[in-house]
């Protein structure tokens, strides 16, 4: 108990550190330190292949491309988001993009018939992506978030580096705004996620993600209608509600 607590207050004085150093610097310097001198083969970037997701992806190929990246498919994704991924991967030249699956073990012991989204969302997205999720990055010391501070009130004091679980969580786009990242994927010639044009500025799993109209928060079509906002990988232990029991 205490290592794990004299770790916890080292990781936290070198995230306020990096968090000083780094404030007023871009997203792609914050993310070729991270990758090339911080934490260089000790982290992975964690990405859905979502709205905004090609930004990083971009970003992180033009760094290095063998960057490990780490998919979660839940079994609920919409076939727009897996095709997707793979029109990004061939276009990028990405060499490391693991695919991460629940535990076969998990899904028949609490959801056998499939359809624990729709009486417990938090329990599904617990076994279906942050238990799997947890597991893979058991090998890095850090990872890499595309949130961002607009995209809800939850997400409003994002840091660049924050301490998670024992490790240190990146996130070089906390400061952008929408129009900003869509003016990188417009410069950079990036195809958008098919399904932006239909109506999803944000994109989960598919018995989970509704339509935005227009003037609403953009994440305000994930889990509508419920008290939730996160599927559970980005809250702390100290959480509250099912889906705090996070990586």
């Amino acid at each position: 108990m205490e290592h794990s607590q004299s770790h916890k207050a080292s990781l936290e004085a070198q995230v306020k550190l990096l968090n000083r150093m780094y404030s007023e610097r871009d997203a792609q310097d914050i993310l070729e330190h991270a990758l090339t001198e911080q934490f260089s083969g000790e982290i992975a970037l964690v990405s859905s292949f979502g709205a905004d997701s090609s930004v990083l992806l971009h970003m992180i190929s033009q760094i290095d491309v063998r960057t490990p990246v780490l998919f979660v498919d839940t079994g609920k994704l919409f076939g727009e988001t897996k095709r997707y991924r793979d029109e990004l991967v061939e276009q990028l030249g990405l060499l490391d993009v693991r695919v991460i699956t629940p535990e076969p073990e998990d899904l028949a012991e609490k959801d056998p018939k499939g359809a624990l989204w729709a009486s417990d969302t938090d329990a599904c997205c617990h076994i279906r992506k942050v238990v799997p999720l947890a597991k893979a990055l058991g090998g890095f010391e850090a990872w890499i978030s595309g949130r961002k501070r607009h995209q809800a009130d939850t997400r409003a004091s994002l840091e660049h580096f924050e301490v998670e679980e024992g490790r240190i969580k990146v996130n070089p786009l906390a400061n952008w705004t929408a129009a900003e990242v869509l003016q990188y994927a417009k410069d950079n010639g990036l195809p958008p996620h098919p399904l932006v044009a239909e109506g999803y500025p944000s994109i989960g799993c598919m018995p989970c993600t509704d339509k935005v109209a227009p003037g609403e928060d953009p994440r305000s079509g994930r889990w509508r209608g419920q008290n939730k906002t996160e599927c559970g990988i980005h809250f702390s232990s100290a959480s509250k509600g099912g889906a705090a029991q996070s990586i």
